[in-house]
């Protein structure tokens, strides 16, 4: 009997993707292992590995089709003995019945019936020829993953009827919550959420297109990494109370030990370049562990207060930014940490960065001293409590014993998710943070 290949899910929140490529055709043969697609998410683009083997008999997605859901049919593969008569009248899933014809159109997502029926393939994952490893969780131990796995009808049934998709308990495969979860809540009231506060009488979207007069502006549209940046970040600026704290650092001391370690780097195997930024990832790590308080997150009813610095790097890519993270950065010394993060950088500009290695973290960093910017306030990275914006080191007058003297400054802009993290708690991290950058030696201890 023909297998369906469905979209896979890359991360627990991935919902959708894009087909980027095809690398194996119809007719080819695939085996376990074999790579047979590329899919693009919103922040990288991964390979995807069969487990069956067979014949590739028909490719029911086309190269580039954007927004194909999860548990979605993107192929059918055929067995040993199998031809394409095997293939007349068979139910691929989601709505689409195969028929041995030329290279089908792209697929559009599915609609409710669809879902239904993504969801009973996703019962029997295990026959998909296209599931990848389950994302390993990062170094951090004993951190609670709030990250719900849900299909996308039992999201869209769930926001229909106003459920808290936390509050309620899978039965699909690996604890996905499937339709018939969603249904068991509605009939007990399990997980019904508060009604949203009405929007303001009058009150719509402003649509720029109907102010700008036609031909003085160019359309580029949006892919979908600027999609989920914009919703993350409009989520963020509506849910979470932000505030900011700032102050500023004399770092003429770091910039010195910076050219003394970097003068002793060795050629070859085990050179390094330390960064300025790389000085401030390992302060912001040690402040938070000298003020685990501001280590936080907001979790509705608790506050998780996290054993480990995981800090994410803010890495501006075409198109957008993504917050690859240094795990456990507290335990690194810099030559390791500048490591990591050149590392990091490179494969996310490329688009190769493993989910594990931008979702989560405790806390992020945001750096645009190089541009000159002289200080700024960040938004937040939820779930993260807190983020530090980072400005340019600029010489000017500063007073010492009455005198006036020449110093590098450079700004630390806190912004702090106000219901875990208070105003008190944020100011002693900048002082602890504002110490070890003014002693950097005392960052060697």
């Amino acid at each position: 009997m023909p297998t369906s290949i469905l979209m896979p899910a890359l991360s627990p929140t991935m919902e959708t993707g894009t087909l980027a490529k095809w690398l194996k055709a119809e007719g080819d043969s695939v085996a376990p292992g074999d790579v047979i697609a590329e899919i693009e998410t919103d922040k990288a683009t991964m390979e995807v590995e069969a487990v069956d083997e067979g014949r590739l008999a028909k490719i029911l997605i086309a190269e580039g089709t954007e927004e194909v859901a999860v548990n979605q049919p993107i192929a059918v593969l055929l067995g040993e003995g199998e031809d394409e008569s095997a293939l007349e009248g068979f139910d691929a899933g989601g709505g689409a019945t195969v028929k041995p014809a030329p290279s089908p159109a792209p697929s559009a997502a599915p609609g409710p019936a669809g879902d239904a029926e993504a969801e009973k393939a996703g019962a029997s994952e295990q026959r998909s020829g296209a599931q990848p490893s389950p994302p390993r969780a990062g170094p951090s131990s004993g951190a609670r993953d709030d990250r719900i796995f849900a299909s996308p009808l039992a999201r869209r049934l769930a926001q229909q009827n106003g459920l808290d998709l936390q509050a309620l308990s899978g039965s699909g495969p690996h604890g996905r919550i499937v339709r018939r979860d969603v249904e068991a809540a509605l009939e007990t009231g399990v997980g019904k959420a508060a009604p949203a506060p009405a929007a303001a009488p009058g009150f719509q979207a402003i649509d720029p297109r109907k102010i700008y007069p036609e031909g003085s502006y160019e359309e580029v549209p949006a892919d979908s990494m600027r999609k989920v940046i914009a919703r993350r970040l409009t989520q963020s600026f509506a849910e979470v109370p932000h505030f900011s704290l700032a102050i500023e650092c004399e770092i003429d001391a770091l910039l010195k030990l910076r050219a003394e370690l970097n003068a002793k780097s060795a050629d070859g195997e085990g050179a390094y370049k330390l960064s300025l930024n790389d000085f401030v990832l390992k302060a912001a790590a040690l402040a938070l562990i000298k003020v685990p308080d501001a280590n936080a997150s907001w979790a509705g009813d608790a506050i998780l207060r996290h054993r480990h610095a995981d800090i994410g790097v803010a890495v501006a890519i075409d198109g957008g930014l993504i917050t690859p993270i240094v795990w456990q950065a507290e335990t690194k010394g810099l030559a390791r940490i500048s490591a990591e993060v050149r590392d990091l950088a490179e494969r996310a500009r490329a688009r190769k960065l493993k989910p594990q290695e931008y979702q989560g973290g405790t806390f992020s960093v945001s750096n645009l001293g190089m541009f000159g910017i002289a200080s700024f306030a960040s938004v937040i990275n939820q779930p993260q409590g807190a983020i530090l914006s980072v400005g340019a080191g600029i010489q000017r007058p500063v007073v010492r014993d009455g005198a006036v003297a020449i110093a590098t400054v450079m700004s630390a802009t806190l912004t702090c998710d106000h219901r875990a993290v208070d105003g008190a708690v944020g100011a002693r991290f900048l002082a602890a943070f504002r110490s070890l950058v003014e002693d950097p030696v005392s960052m060697m201890l």
